[in-house]
């Protein structure tokens, strides 16, 4: 792992002035008057390069990035051998369209992806350009192999913005508001959201009630079993909060789904790659899904994405789904550059430092009000923040001064949820930043409910 790390720039946040600078100011400005309202944006970041961990603005305000760009750069900000990949394979070949014509890199990918997909079963790939498009490639898929029409998805969910992955979306009323109709057929049920447990139970007195709930009422009213394709299902909920599910959601969806000729979706657009410690999230679970929605940190910041799938299902014939832009060389060299750090040592780099951070925070809510739950694998950790520990109360206002007062310090860090601090720092993220982040969350999280 020491030769994967050993080009990662190591240092630390240094601001050259308050926060955001006149440029960056004067950008936000000219953004106002020209990019669309609907893009939200937690503070006045202004990128201008970014290298490992660290993001640097317009003004020189160096910043530690703890958001990934959203979970994207998995192998930090312009690792030298994903940008190498990149402009070589730039200089010999950009553009062909994998769904008319034929080059090596694509098929070097999805054999790539076949290979390393959780479960011991041959797969096939179908390419896309984000996260959104393959959940549309999976719904898609799993209608034409099932010809069955209903989708079970779950409450605080979070699948896209195209339309048939905002239909699985359940996550906030303004993703869906003005949008309908929406995909029919689509049904939701509550997520194992084990802090606030929608059934009242605790995790070991847990009859798995969110499977109970999809068996005993939605198979037997609105979406019966013989006309259900699949059920969707993100194996840590992402933008719901960060939440993870105990194993036997798993085991037990599994064993419904079986029975009743159901395929499982997993979403690993946010979870997949490596983040959390292991290549996929579902392995923590030992579970195997039928079709996989990858994007994200697939390709270190290129817009990529894959419908990864059972090769008995991926039958349609040519002409039922293909992508112009889906699996371009440079996308695919991109990946495989990323696929092959993560392998040899950002996975294990995600887990050990995961594990180090989770131990620091582990206290936190026996020594803060305002924290009531710590939770996470890997790089993809979730703070919690309440107004009591007793009644759970929700504090989004604090989350959110936190999150401030973190951007003016030099760390970047976003929420998850309606009130929980989202940590999903680059895989090559250091022993001396995780620390940093620590230290400076503590920090702001004393100030916030200290002025709270």
């Amino acid at each position: 792992m020491g030769k994967t790390l050993d080009q990662v720039r190591p240092d630390l946040p240094k601001l050259a002035g308050t926060v955001p600078g006149p440029r960056a100011r004067a950008i936000v400005e000219r953004d106002r008057a020209v990019v669309s309202p609907s893009y939200t944006r937690g503070y006045p970041l202004v990128a201008a390069r970014g290298e490992g961990a660290m993001v640097e603005d317009v003004d020189g305000n160096r910043f530690l990035d703890f958001n990934a760009g959203i979970a994207v750069v998995a192998t930090g900000h312009c690792h030298p051998r994903v940008v190498r990949a990149i402009q070589e394979q730039a200089a010999r070949l950009i553009h062909m369209s994998g769904t008319d014509f034929y080059y090596e890199e694509m098929v070097a990918l999805a054999e790539k992806l076949a290979a390393i997909a959780p479960g011991d079963v041959p797969r096939r790939i179908s390419f896309c350009n984000s996260g959104a498009e393959a959940i549309e490639g999976a719904i898609k898929l799993a209608r034409y192999a099932t010809r069955r029409e209903k989708i079970i998805a779950f409450y605080g969910s979070f699948h896209g913005r195209t339309m048939g992955a905002l239909s699985l979306t359940a996550r906030k009323a303004v993703q869906r508001a003005g949008f309908g109709p929406l995909l029919p057929g689509v049904v939701h049920a509550p997520y194992p959201y084990c802090y606030r447990c929608p059934y009242g139970k605790e995790p070991e007195g847990c009859a798995v009630e969110c499977v109970q709930f999809i068996e005993n009422t939605l198979l037997k009213t609105v979406a019966p079993a013989e006309e259900t394709a699949a059920i969707v299902v993100e194996p840590v909920q992402g933008e719901g909060g960060y939440v993870v599910p105990p194993r036997k959601f798993f085991e037990e969806l599994a064993r419904l789904a079986k029975q009743n000729g159901i395929l499982l979706i997993f979403d690993e657009v946010q979870s997949g790659m490596g983040r959390t410690g292991r290549m996929w999230a579902a392995e923590h679970f030992d579970a195997v899904p039928d079709i996989l929605a990858v994007a994200k940190g697939i390709a270190s910041g290129m817009p990529l994405g894959a419908t990864v799938a059972r090769a008995d299902l991926m039958t349609w014939p040519p002409g039922a789904h293909a992508s112009t832009f889906g699996g371009n060389p440079v996308a695919c060299q991109a990946a495989l550059a990323t696929i092959a750090l993560l392998e040899e040592g950002l996975v294990e780099n995600a887990a050990q430092m995961g594990a180090w951070m989770m131990d620091r925070l582990r206290d936190w809510p026996a020594r803060f009000e305002g924290v009531g739950e710590v939770r996470g694998l890997g790089l993809m950790i979730g703070v919690e923040l309440v107004r009591d520990r007793q009644t759970k109360a929700r504090a989004p206002e604090l989350r959110d001064r936190v999150v401030q007062l973190a951007f003016e310090r030099g760390l970047l860090v976003l929420g998850a949820g309606d009130n929980t601090i989202r940590l999903c720092p680059p895989l090559v993220v250091t022993r001396a930043q995780c620390e940093f982040a620590i230290e400076t969350l503590e920090e702001c999280l004393k100030l916030a409910i200290q002025n709270g």
